[in-house]
């Protein structure tokens, strides 16, 4: 019998490390389909929906009826699923009883709601909470330590990422990112890694197709670039701080004035339908894909982002359901469109940077979104991704779209290694 050290310095036999492997292949693949499964549902009934909508514009007007039907629905029987994304991360940090199942169902017929009326609203929060509800019913019928229900939760946020966007590397970071990569043991890697593919996998043979966008044209990296990309960095990055103040205020404001929660997205539709109404512009209702594809394409006007960033903060702040990503998405290509033409840069190129450098400013996950910007756009944007996420990353604050996640700034990962290095330099040598 062979033994080996891991990193953390725990022995494994050869028997426990394949009954390990063994374990979590099956659990990756309990886990991995269905959850695969529930992303293809559930984008194949966002498109239709969509369509639905896109067909009967007037539909825009049953917003108010929509919300108040959600609203109802999760007053009376949400109970903690209410607390979305936000429930995955507070039961990683301090577990207290198994995610409740009908976080799914309930998560997707909101979303589905919200898109199918027009309100302005994304789908990663649906895919990873349906992720998450999926995955930790596993806690319900295997004993599991600390460990292993860590292990099954990243997966479920791992499975649902990258099968709602097609992107398995960025899934595997995101769900470590976001619960903190130093607070990631090491034995949920394998099974957070496996159960992305298997999801993502799944979700492509049930015919789903995602969305793609191309980079025409790559500038060669010059001091002047750099100069650009950092203010843009800046800019995109103080987009992302506008969003998350903007979505926190009308949160607050709604919860004050209004003191029935169903009524706030009844309310907040009617507010919202009178934008639409005055603009006379439906490009900012449901995802924006056609708008967000354009982007890559032709220059938008700079009002383009601010009225999705002001309508997605409505939409979600009244307590709508949906995700913040693909309208972060929309709202970093479309100012990086309006700004390319003041670099003298190529439209696409400084669309694909918006486009990830707002995402990562919002949630905090830099290097997921770096990975996930050379899945999209290729392997060699990788230079220019990793600036620009660092500089959004840096300028938009310690805050996030997500309030229990636990937000460190790189300069105290320096520290820490600092004071490592100088605890270990003080110690005598043996």
């Amino acid at each position: 019998m062979i033994n080996f050290k891991t990193s953390e310095g725990h022995l494994f036999t050869t028997n426990s490390f394949f009954t390990y492997l063994f374990k979590w292949i099956i659990l990756a693949i309990f886990i991995g389909i269905p959850i695969g499964s529930a992303s293809a549902l559930f984008l194949y009934l966002l498109a239709e929906v969509t369509n639905l909508r896109n067909l009967h514009p007037y539909l825009l007007y049953f917003l108010p009826i929509g919300g108040f039907i959600v609203g109802l629905y999760y007053h009376y029987y949400g109970d903690t699923a209410n607390k979305g994304n936000n429930l995955l991360i507070e039961e990683y940090y301090a577990p207290q009883k198994t995610i409740p199942f009908k976080m799914a169902p309930m998560v997707l017929f909101g979303t589905l709601i919200t898109h199918l009326f027009g309100g302005s609203a994304g789908r990663e929060g649906t895919a990873v909470q349906m992720g998450g509800a999926i995955a930790d019913q596993i806690s319900s019928f295997i004993k599991l330590t600390k460990v292993e229900r860590k292990a099954i939760l990243l997966m479920g946020i791992s499975a649902g990422f990258a099968s709602v966007f097609g992107t398995p590397f960025a899934g595997i970071l995101f769900a470590f990112e976001l619960m903190h990569f130093k607070q990631v043991p090491y034995k949920t890697i394998f099974p957070t890694v496996l159960v992305a593919f298997i999801a993502h996998i799944t979700c492509n043979l049930w015919g789903i197709s995602h969305s793609h966008y191309s980079v025409y044209s790559i500038p060669d990296i010059t001091f002047l670039l750099l100069i650009q990309l950092i203010g843009g960095g800046i800019l995109f990055g103080l987009a992302t701080l506008l969003f998350i103040k903007a979505t926190e205020h009308i949160a607050l404001l709604s919860s004050k004035y209004i003191k029935y929660p169903p009524l706030r997205p009844f309310i907040g539709a009617i507010v919202f339908i009178g934008i639409i109404t005055l603009i006379g512009d439906y490009r900012y209702l449901g995802l924006g894909l056609p708008t967000l594809s354009d982007s890559f394409i032709h220059n938008q006007g700079g009002e383009v982002f601010i009225l999705k960033l002001l309508l997605t903060a409505l939409t979600l702040g009244v307590g709508f359901k949906g995700g913040e990503v693909t309208p972060l998405f929309f709202i970093g290509a479309t100012l990086g469109s309006f700004l390319a033409p003041y670099f003298s840069l190529e439209v696409s190129f400084v669309a694909a940077l918006g486009f990830i450098a707002v995402f990562a400013g919002a949630t905090k996950t830099p290097v997921a979104c770096a990975i996930m910007g050379a899945e999209l756009f290729g392997i060699s944007m990788i230079p220019y991704l990793v600036l620009i996420v660092l500089v959004a990353y840096t300028s938009s604050g310690t805050q996030t779209i997500y309030k229990s996640q636990q937000v460190t700034r790189f300069h105290s990962y320096i520290i820490h290694i600092k004071n490592k290095a100088f605890t270990s330099l003080k110690k005598p040598i043996k």
